[in-house]
């Protein structure tokens, strides 16, 4: 079965640190994640293509990203970063999309777990600038944390017009075990038509040295129940998953929470949802992994 990987990153820390990999805990990523690194891990496992993340919220990073998907065969889409809040924020996404490269550029992320304020997601301006992302052609990946979610909510509403990706699936707390408030908020979100959700970043919510398949899977059931198979996406959130668990791993790991599905869902949740959200085309979205 084709694998799109709708969730990677890539990182040199030669070229640009990375703030956020900080403390004794995320030590085991400090050090650089490079492109041949991740072809290496994603074609054992028979990826067929990758869309790859922004990781810092700085406007150099997307125009390097767009220039790596143009000299690989298995980046299919970039999802990169812009002040949403700048004036200009549309007239930016124009001069990305005319960058070499440009064509792969189909989503903008911010890191709005980081923000302090839990309705960032609302405010005006930002409010205004998911608009321009969503007039450009292109989708919104949301990172956030469990008490984001309402604003989440809130902003999808109002931006119809916006396709909106549940990242991580909100990062519960899987490691204690909490559904709640969680659950609620995701079936508020889920319940809006313009929004989709990735499988991904289990494994880090969990207890990184203990984890099961079993603790993940009444989060894995709620986002399936909630969403559908035909709006949820498998992602690897590689490097960060290496800080519980390596690729074959989290691979193994979404194969047995979604060992019930159909063989149609589990086509769509595998690779067709990637492939239709972010508009992956030609080779990299149809070559089998023996080709590559």
């Amino acid at each position: 079965m084709q694998i799109i990987d709708a969730h990677h990153h890539l990182w040199d820390l030669g070229v640009r640190d990375r703030e956020w990999i900080s403390g004794p805990e995320l030590q085991p990523l400090r050090r650089s994640f490079t492109l041949p690194d991740f072809e290496a891990e994603a074609r054992k496992a028979g990826v067929a293509a990758g869309v790859l993340v922004q990781t810092v919220g700085v406007p150099e990073e997307t125009p390097e990203f767009l220039s790596l998907a143009v000299g690989s065969d298995l980046i299919g889409a970039v999802v990169g970063w812009t002040d949403l809040t700048s004036p200009g924020v549309a007239d930016e996404l124009a001069r990305l999309r005319g960058l070499p490269g440009g064509a792969f550029l189909r989503g903008i992320r911010h890191q709005v777990q980081g923000e302090a304020d839990p309705q960032w997601l609302t405010r005006p301006d930002v409010l205004r600038g998911l608009r321009a992302v969503a007039a450009a052609g292109l989708v919104y990946d949301l990172v956030v944390l469990p008490h984001q979610l309402p604003a989440a909510v809130q902003a999808a509403a109002a931006v119809p017009e916006l396709t909106f990706v549940l990242d991580h699936l909100g990062k519960p707390a899987i490691a204690s075990g909490e559904l709640e408030p969680w659950s609620t908020e995701l079936g508020r979100l889920a319940s809006l038509p313009n929004t989709v959700c990735k499988l991904s970043g289990l494994v880090t919510e969990a207890d990184w040295a203990s984890w099961t398949t079993a603790d993940l899977r009444p989060f894995a059931d709620r986002v399936l129940a909630a969403f559908g198979a035909d709006r949820l996406m498998f992602g690897s959130d590689w490097p960060v998953c290496t800080l519980a668990a390596g690729y074959p791993e989290v691979v193994a790991s979404a194969r047995a929470l979604t060992d019930t599905l159909t063989a149609a869902e589990r086509t769509a949740l595998w690779s067709a949802t990637a492939t239709r959200v972010y508009r992956i085309e030609g080779a990299a979205a149809n070559a089998s992994p023996s080709s590559r």
